[in-house]
């Protein structure tokens, strides 16, 4: 076995372990492309080893993807297929575990009719919505990683060839995830202990709202409610299981009010939505709601995001990255919201995390409603961080608390 084949079974086994922290017995679930079939093998095997009683694999494939926006009718992207959500409430049920590994070509459907994109994407939210408690709210343990796909690699480095993308990539990827260093799972544990150490901080002062500013015109207070609860690195399911849910990972994160937004916001990333991009793009909020946005890259696209309910409308999650995270110091756009989302300070439109709030994931939607959670069929992250971001905090007691000077911690 080569190095680089040791490696990827040692990422393959981290996904495992770390990741999903899989116990014996339990089925597996993973999701991913056609193109990392060997790759996904690794990730079985591995599974299997650590007991794994079964795994199952739900594949996609990009080309295919491309071939059915270009040829069948609306009426398809307008119909959820109901076995689909009903194959992973099975396997939740079961007590599986599931790893998606995020690979998409950021520009697949670049030339595809939004309409028919915005249509798959409102029906994929309503029909998998059953499903989607499962991993919002923690039932199950979840995690996302990635691997290498010929398209994304040529996208992020566009000036060499397609075998040395893909290897570039694969090194961008590894030191990423720790997994340039000795010993992998050991540095994992001990970063996830420098991010809850910033999570008990953010806990014990219990903020009222935080204030973003920037030089490039970002001025906006975010209202949290007042039973939030800060999370990072890593969380536990319903069974009381440890797991990691983003590989790699640098944020801690909570949720706002979905009604105590206010002011304008700048993206600093390019976001990749469903196969197109939206880049360079504002966004202005009053009282929670989205009420103008301009977009230089992507205008129908973010309009369509925006408009797949209500709830996209508003904000559901505010993450704290820094910008000297290792992601931000590799100096790598990669068209990939795991990772970019880890360069930087985020913000996601639409569904909060209900295990954000004190005992949310054991509310209703309408006691949720009440407290302030915002609830839709989207979440997406979009990243606002740069070099020279202030974030100040206020608690309820009115002291102001310089959190984030610089693009950087400052508690």
């Amino acid at each position: 076995m080569n190095h680089f084949q040791y490696k990827l079974n040692e990422y393959a086994r981290l996904a495992v372990d770390v990741g999903i922290n899989l116990q014996k017995g339990q089925p597996l679930v993973i999701s991913a492309p056609v193109e990392g079939a060997d790759f996904v093998r690794l990730i079985a095997k591995n599974a299997y080893q650590s007991g794994a009683s079964d795994v199952y694999i739900n594949w996609s494939d990009g080309d295919l993807i491309k071939l059915k926006y270009e040829n069948a009718p609306m009426s398809v992207f307008e119909n959820f297929p109901k076995w689909k959500c009903d194959a992973m409430v099975d396997y939740a049920e079961k007590g599986a575990g599931f790893i998606s590994i995020h690979a998409d070509d950021p520009e697949l459907l670049k030339d595809i009719d939004p309409n028919k994109i915005a249509a798959a994407n409102k029906s994929a939210g309503l029909g998998m919505k059953p499903f989607r408690k499962y991993t919002m709210n923690d039932i199950n343990s979840w995690c996302v990683i990635a691997i290498p796909t010929k398209g994304w690699a040529q996208r992020v480095f566009k000036n060499l060839s397609e075998d040395e993308a893909v290897e570039k990539l694969w090194e961008a990827i590894f030191k990423a995830t720790r997994m340039d260093l000795e010993n992998p799972v050991q540095a994992w544990k001990d970063h996830i202990n420098n991010l809850e150490e910033k999570v008990d901080y953010l806990n014990d002062k219990r903020f009222k709202n935080l204030h973003y500013t920037s030089s490039n015109g970002t001025d906006l207070k975010v209202e949290l409610p007042k039973n939030h609860k800060w999370a990072g690195g890593g969380g536990k399911n319903a069974k009381g299981t440890f797991f990691v849910a983003n590989m790699p990972t640098e944020e801690v994160y909570t949720l706002p009010h979905k009604n105590g937004v206010n002011g304008i916001v700048y993206s600093t990333k390019p976001l990749n939505y469903s196969g197109s991009l939206i880049d360079d793009f504002k966004v202005v909020f009053k009282d929670g709601k989205v009420v103008n946005f301009e977009a230089k890259v992507g205008q129908e696209i973010l309009k369509d995001l925006l408009d797949i309910d209500e709830g996209a409308k508003h904000l559901g999650e505010v993450a704290l990255v820094p910008h000297s995270s290792p992601i931000s110091k590799a100096n790598i756009v990669f068209f990939n919201t795991l990772f970019d989302e880890n360069a930087s300070c985020h913000l996601a439109f639409g569904k909060a995390y209900p295990t954000n709030l004190k005992d949310g994931e054991n509310m209703t939607d309408e006691e949720l409603e009440k407290a302030g959670v915002n609830n839709s069929l989207a979440h997406e992250d979009f990243m606002i961080g740069s070099s020279d971001l202030s974030i100040v905090g206020t608690t309820h007691k009115g002291e102001q608390i310089q959190i984030f000077k610089d693009g950087e911690w400052a508690i």
